[in-house]
């Protein structure tokens, strides 16, 4: 977006395939890997699920086992799936925000910042909430804080 002209040659059909791919993957395997053993834990409460949907933090309220280790490596993955994106956004964002700065229409200035205003508020609302929700720990937010946050990262956005 930097350099438009450019866009074609770096944005190449292979580049979008890999992008593509590696979202897949990465979304893939982080479910494939973590859903199994939250449904592994033996569960002695109530089975009765205090939100809006199966998420792991809300079932791992319900398991009678220790899942201290488990809730490490959920938190690895979320520093993999949560904040390397958002950085990378962030800083996209910040180069089209510096290339917008500086040209010279303002008008073109006008509509560019009304793009990037949008588009960073929904960003935002996604990984803040999902940040908040997976990242920040437990004893810091109530399960009616979870569920409403839930709702900013998987249906509102």
């Amino acid at each position: 977006i930097c350099n438009p002209l450019r866009y074609p040659v770096l944005m190449s059909r292979r580049i979008c395939w890999i992008i593509i791919a590696g979202s897949w993957f990465g979304g893939s395997l982080d479910g494939f890997l973590l859903t199994p053993i939250t449904m592994s834990f033996p569960f002695c409460r109530s089975r009765e699920i205090n939100h809006f949907f199966c998420e792991a933090p809300a079932v791992l309220k319900l398991a009678c086992a220790d899942t201290a280790l488990y809730e490490t490596v959920m938190y690895v993955c979320c520093v993999l799936m949560l904040l390397i994106p958002f950085s990378v956004v962030i800083s996209s964002y910040a180069r089209i925000l510096a290339t917008v700065y500086h040209m010279s229409s303002v008008e073109g200035r006008k509509k560019a910042f009304a793009t990037c205003s949008s588009h960073m508020t929904v960003v935002t609302l996604f990984y803040g909430a999902a940040i908040y929700t997976y990242m920040v720990p437990h004893s810091y937010h109530s399960p009616s804080q979870d569920k409403i946050f839930s709702v900013f990262y998987t249906i509102l956005t």
